[in-house]
């Protein structure tokens, strides 16, 4: 009875990894190394810290129409120049001064390092035959450095970035938008994202989601999926 249950679970695993066809990748903080080493760096390069960046995009969103800055940067709404000067109306108050935030985005990318061990698997996924998308919030303005990283072209076939197509995650539209491009049932599909809000969004719309917390636990939890 014992072999035959683990037969059972045997099946049913190969099943459900054979049920995946395309895995879909968050960029920033999965295939790189962790967000918060950038604004670390903006903190040190600009003096302002943190809580104080925060408190300024909620200043921001409170004298405009309420949504973060940030947000409507990464949906193309606003330029980063007009993001940069909102950003600035909300430190100065906070400051004493207005702030220049000069190389805003250098500094943010300059913090970052390919995650080398998260692209290799990436690379496993795609020899396995399973199509492959790169789901991002990110920004029109920094797409030439943020594709200069990695092999972005090499491993991706499909590319759906916020700045370019007017919604972010964990908004469904985005991910909904994502399998229109795929040509894949959301139940045929495996998401990764190190937000965890991100993957339930992913989850209510029938994907699997792996919730990225170091590279060594979604590596097993993404091969155990997919059967590799």
């Amino acid at each position: 009875m014992a072999d035959g249950a683990a037969a059972a679970g045997g099946r049913a695993a190969a099943e459900g990894a054979s049920r995946i066809e395309a895995v879909v990748s968050d960029f920033g903080g999965v295939l790189t190394t962790p967000l918060m080493a950038s604004f670390l760096a903006l903190q040190d390069a600009h003096g302002v810290s943190a809580e104080d960046f925060g408190k300024a995009m909620r200043a921001a969103a409170k004298a405009g129409d309420g949504e973060i800055p940030l947000f409507k940067l990464e949906k193309g709404e606003i330029s980063e120049p007009e993001f940069l000067d909102q950003l600035r109306d909300g430190l100065e108050p906070l400051l004493g001064h207005r702030p220049e935030l000069h190389r805003f985005r250098e500094v943010f990318f300059e913090a970052l390092d390919p995650n080398e061990p998260m692209i290799d698997l990436m690379r496993e996924c795609k020899r396995s035959g399973r199509r492959m998308a790169l789901l991002t919030n990110n920004v029109q303005e920094w797409e030439p450095l943020w594709r200069t990283m990695l092999p972005v072209d090499e491993i991706f076939e499909t590319i759906v970035d916020s700045g370019w197509v007017g919604y972010r995650k964990p908004e469904p539209q985005i991910y909904e938008m994502t399998l229109e491009r795929i040509g894949i049932q959301a139940e045929a599909c495996l998401f990764v994202d190190d937000i965890e809000a991100n993957c339930e969004a992913a989850r209510e719309l029938g994907f699997t989601a792996v919730h990225y917390r170091e590279a060594g636990q979604t590596i097993a939890e993404v091969r155990g999926a997919l059967g590799l």
